[in-house]
């Protein structure tokens, strides 16, 4: 199955009953995962033994079957480098693997459903497109989603020759006939385009072929799909590869998030400046990610800084010993922005990790907000 097609699958799962086991790993390049799943299984392991009565006899076996298979996966090598998503209950035969492109902390929950909000909010960050290669008679459709690109359809439809002669009334009925047929042609891609569309809901569209053929298409374009055209590029179809495919697609994908970072920090900076709901500067949105305010969080990427955190209260801040909410010790944290994203993520709201250079180079975060920040308390 494609990546979309696993997410798919995952969401509309219903376990009827049993525990799902759901476990995010990161997949380093040292070859500690197999150690650390089994680490993160540990904190579970109690609930599939017959003494724990929290759970009916059923539900514990399926979480020895979980145990089993998620360790038996670890072991196998084909993880990806960056994090890999885990959703299994044994009890209903259902067992998923996500490879994620951003990592999180190691974490592994079991509940009634899937535990798909990390997923999600890092899945949120990377648009799926979908590529129209045309030309007069033929077309491609590829999906392009995570990095990978897959073909998706192929149409080929009626075309004229080109005639032997090159003028008089003839050939200029040769060239209406043509010109029908490529009108009729383009339209037909479109038509695929919006079934595609309105069954699997892709983001983005980008058109490639040349010049002329790529204006005659996307003239056709219904308005759903014109509102998604990301951009077009310049290619032969009948000639170019795969890997031309990605390129020039990546290359659209690559300028629409940029363009979508300057309008989020353009607007986090203007609602600052008016008072409006916004936080603008690291202290400010740690705050906001103390009392669960943010709803779209910003931060520079690449950008690391310590800090402290308190695990009772919920407490982010750059400094401090002593918790101001609930007066227990703070633990020191190696990055506090990473807790700060990951304290979003868990209130349901979303991160964009900033690339290009904007004004968020000098604040480092800045959020659009839920209510206003009441004052912070004294450290």
């Amino acid at each position: 199955m494609t990546a979309q097609e696993t997410i798919d699958q995952i969401l509309r799962f219903e376990p009827d009953g049993m525990p799902v086991v759901s476990l995010y790993v990161a997949v380093l390049p040292d070859g500690s995962v197999h150690t650390r799943v089994k680490s993160l299984l540990d904190e579970i392991r109690p609930l599939a033994k017959d003494q724990d009565h929290t759970l009916e006899h059923d539900a514990r076996l399926s979480i020895r079957g979980d145990l089993k298979r998620i360790i038996e996966a670890s072991t196998e090598e084909r993880w990806k480098q960056g994090m890999t998503a885990v959703f299994s209950c044994s009890g209903r035969g259902f067992f998923e693997e996500v490879s994620l492109p951003r990592a999180l902390r190691d974490r592994v929950v079991v509940d009634t459903t899937p535990w798909v909000r990390p997923m999600l909010a890092i899945l949120d960050e990377y648009h799926r497109m979908f590529v129209a290669m045309v030309d007069e008679s033929s077309a491609e459709v590829w999906e392009l989603y995570l990095n990978e690109i897959r073909q998706v359809r192929r149409l080929r439809d009626p075309a004229l020759r080109k005639p032997n002669f090159a003028y008089g009334k003839q050939e200029h009925k040769v060239h209406h006939k043509a010109e029908e047929l490529a009108k009729r042609h383009y339209r037909r891609v479109a038509t695929v385009l919006n079934d595609l569309y309105r069954a699997e809901g892709f983001e983005l569209l980008a058109v490639g072929g040349h010049p002329y053929e790529v204006s005659a298409f996307t003239a056709v374009l219904p308005r759903p799909l014109r509102e998604r055209l990301a951009g077009t590029f310049s290619i032969d179809a009948r000639t170019a590869t795969p890997a031309d495919v990605r390129r020039e697609a990546q290359s659209i994908v690559d300028h629409y998030e940029r363009d979508e970072e300057r309008r989020l920090v353009a607007e986090i900076v203007e609602a600052a400046a008016e008072r409006r709901r916004a936080a603008l500067g690291l202290d400010d949105c740690l705050w906001a990610g103390t009392l669960a305010a943010i709803d779209r969080l910003a931060v520079q990427e690449g950008v690391s800084m310590p800090g402290v955190v308190c695990d009772r209260s919920g407490w982010l801040a750059l400094s401090g010993e002593t918790c101001p909410l609930c007066g227990e010790p703070t633990r020191p944290s190696g990055d506090i922005i990473n807790d700060l994203v990951e304290a979003v993520i868990d209130e349901s709201g979303s991160v964009e990790h900033v690339a290009t250079d904007t004004e968020l180079r000098t604040h480092v975060a800045g959020a659009l907000l839920r209510f206003p920040l009441p004052p912070r308390p004294q450290t």
